[in-house]
Formats: C-alpha cells, sequence, structure tokens
C-alpha cells in the first residue's frame, strides 16, 4: 500500500473515527499495511528508524487525514520511545519487533506525571516493598486502553520523585474503566486505567525513581509532537479554504495567509528538531501551532457556512478536533504562551465588541 493510498483510507474514516467510541480498526489496519506502524521503531527491531523532521512531517500528513488515528499512533509511538530510551536491550527485543509488525499494541498513561491532577495528592503512588513497588490510584488519560497489550506508566514514591516502568495488561489489580465521553477523537477510546495493590516487579522499571523522571529522554510532554499534528489538522481546513476559493475568490487571501503561517511555524519546528529545544522555545512554538489550529478550523467553519454545521460537514469535526490541542498536553508554559496569544491586551482599540 503506497503512503497516498493510506491517506485515503484514513480521510474516508475520518468522520467516524471521530464520531463514536469505536475502535478505528481500517485507519489501524492501513496504518500497518502502510509500514506507519514501524516509522519510529529502529532498523534493529524491525522497524525503519524514521525520526526528526522525516517523522514529523509524517506525522501531519496523516493528522491532516484523520487527527484520531495519528492520535492513537502518537501515543503508541511515545511508548515506544521510551521502551527505546529506557528499556533494556531484552525488553527491546521483546517487545519493538512484535510492535513494529503491528502485533501488539501498547500506551503511555503518563498524565498523572506532568498535567493532570497536579494540585493534590499524586494520582498514582508507587510504594517499595522488599523487591517490589506497590502501585495504587489511576492514570486518569490513556488512549487505546482497552487494546493495550502493555502500559508505559508512573508513579510516585513517598519522597517526590518518580518513575517509569512496563506494566502488561493482565497484572493482577489492573483495571480499564470505560471509554471516557469525548467532544471529539472518541475513537481514540481514551480511558482511565486503574491499579489497585498492582505488584511491580523492579527488573519492569525502566526509569527512577528521580525528580521529574519524563524530562529524560526524547519524549517530553508538550514537546514538537503534540505541534505537528495541530499543524497538521490546520493543513486540512486550510486546504479546504483553497478548495473553496476556486468558487469564492474572498477566501484566497485569508487562505494564503494561514498557509504562510502554518509555512513559518513548520520552519521553527524544524529548526527546533535540529537544536536543543528549551521548554520555553517548546511552549512557545505550541502556542503558535495551538492559536493557528484554532483560526485555521474556525475559519473553514465560518466559509462552509450553515452545512458545516451539520456532522457530516468535516468542518465542525475540525473545529471540534481544535479545541482539543488546548488541553492535550499543555503544561503551564504552554498554556500560558497560548492565553496570552489568545487574549487581546487592554484597551478600547482592542475591544472585542
Amino acid at each position: 500500500m503506497t503512503i497516498g493510498e493510506m491517506l485515503e483510507i484514513l480521510a474516508k474514516n475520518a468522520g467516524s473515527a471521530d464520531a463514536g467510541p469505536n475502535w478505528p480498526d481500517a485507519s489501524w489496519d492501513a496504518l500497518r499495511v502502510g509500514g506507519a506502524l514501524s516509522w519510529a521503531i529502529p532498523t534493529a527491531y524491525g522497524g525503519q528508524g524514521r525520526g526528526g523532521i522525516d517523522l514529523l512531517d509524517a506525522y501531519q500528513e496523516i493528522a491532516a487525514a484523520c487527527l484520531t488515528t495519528c492520535f492513537i499512533l502518537s501515543q503508541r509511538d511515545a511508548a515506544v520511545r521510551r521502551i527505546c530510551d529506557h528499556g533494556t536491550e531484552e525488553l527491546r527485543q521483546a517487545l519493538l519487533p512484535s510492535l513494529a509488525r503491528g502485533d501488539v499494541f501498547t500506551t503511555v498513561g503518563l498524565s498523572q506525571l506532568t498535567t493532570s491532577r497536579q494540585f493534590g495528592k499524586p494520582a498514582m503512588t508507587a510504594a517499595p516493598q522488599g523487591d517490589v513497588y506497590v502501585l495504587n490510584g489511576f492514570m486518569p488519560w490513556v488512549t487505546g486502553a482497552p487494546h493495550a497489550a502493555y502500559f508505559i506508566t508512573g508513579g510516585a514514591v513517598d519522597d517526590g520523585r518518580q518513575l517509569l516502568a512496563v506494566l502488561p495488561r493482565e497484572t493482577p489489580g489492573l483495571s480499564v474503566s470505560p471509554a471516557l465521553d469525548l467532544m471529539a477523537l472518541a475513537g481514540s477510546q481514551t480511558a482511565e486505567v486503574r491499579c489497585e495493590n498492582v505488584r511491580l516487579e523492579k527488573q519492569s522499571v525502566i526509569a527512577g525513581p528521580m525528580e521529574r523522571v519524563l524530562a529524560t529522554g526524547r519524549a517530553g510532554t508538550g514537546g514538537l509532537e503534540t505541534s505537528c499534528l495541530a499543524l497538521g489538522l490546520a493543513a486540512a481546513a486550510i486546504r479546504y479554504l483553497h478548495a473553496e476559493a476556486a468558487s469564492r475568490p474572498e477566501f484566497f487571501a485569508i487562505a494564503e495567509r494561514l498557509e504562510q503561517t502554518r509555512q513559518d511555524v513548520r520552519a521553527d519546528m524544524h529548526h527546533l528538531v535540529t537544536t536543543r529545544v528549551s521548554p520555553e522555545a517548546a511552549a512557545a512554538l505550541r502556542a503558535r501551532a495551538n492559536t493557528l489550529v484554532l483560526r485555521a478550523t474556525q475559519t473553514a467553519l465560518t466559509a462552509s457556512k450553515g452545512a458545516g454545521f451539520l456532522r457530516s460537514h468535516p468542518a465542525q469535526r475540525w473545529a471540534r478536533q481544535a479545541l482539543f490541542f488546548l488541553v492535550w498536553s499543555c503544561p503551564r508554559p504552554a498554556a500560558e504562551a497560548t492565553l496570552a496569544y489568545l487574549t487581546p491586551p487592554a484597551g478600547p482599540e482592542c475591544a472585542l465588541f
């Protein structure tokens, strides 16, 4: 299957993948047959070893075709990166070849360590007891949880340090809740995963305990992968505006301005890939990507008039999906930067009404 054929299948099924909590089997199978499940996996383990700009641009194309499927892939690949960066050679040999073939699915349950439930006691604790850790609590947002054979998760020990671990689905005490009722991306089957006195063998710990364990490796929260998915969704809306401009010339200049902004953000993202990305730079780029995807999708909805408000029209789906970037992996610096872009300065010349 060519990349073009794979994207065509994703775009054809994008509406149903977003509409209800049904796993997008046809779209996921298209990724498997098209080779996308092997992109992020090193060649030594049966993958293609793609990374950097090449991989980010591929994600953008998938996100433009179907954001729901790309979101699922991004979470699976986040788990892959943790296995590659922190896992033992034995673990990599055991998991990565089957993941490259698409025989099994893995995902991350890590938001409890970063942006979710951070204003009270830890959502997941890891208490050392002899040769094991005992996990108690929950992972608030786990994409594809009902389909995962393994979870890359983490918990906090008593002194506040954190650890990362590989947790098999069949582990006693682990339970997957029903899929959350999301306003978009419903087919991702994102759910809570709970742990009740789950015994975690210490050989299953792949990093930590340490402070800010997610700062290690390549998969930091709110990083470039999230921004590139926003650029992909923006591209879908902008392509629609360009198509409308063929018969409605008033939209040509608007589409061109949005596309130029997208290309500027994309170029800056490419630059950051080749440098050491600071949290401040990643947050600033994330804010620009967030703002662009909101503007592009709402402009597409405006251009579509009443037809765009029908469930059958992609404009309403793009507009709903764009709101996801305001809450997905959006730590405080990225959220503050986004608010700065969205909120006009005070003064009568900037009045909204």
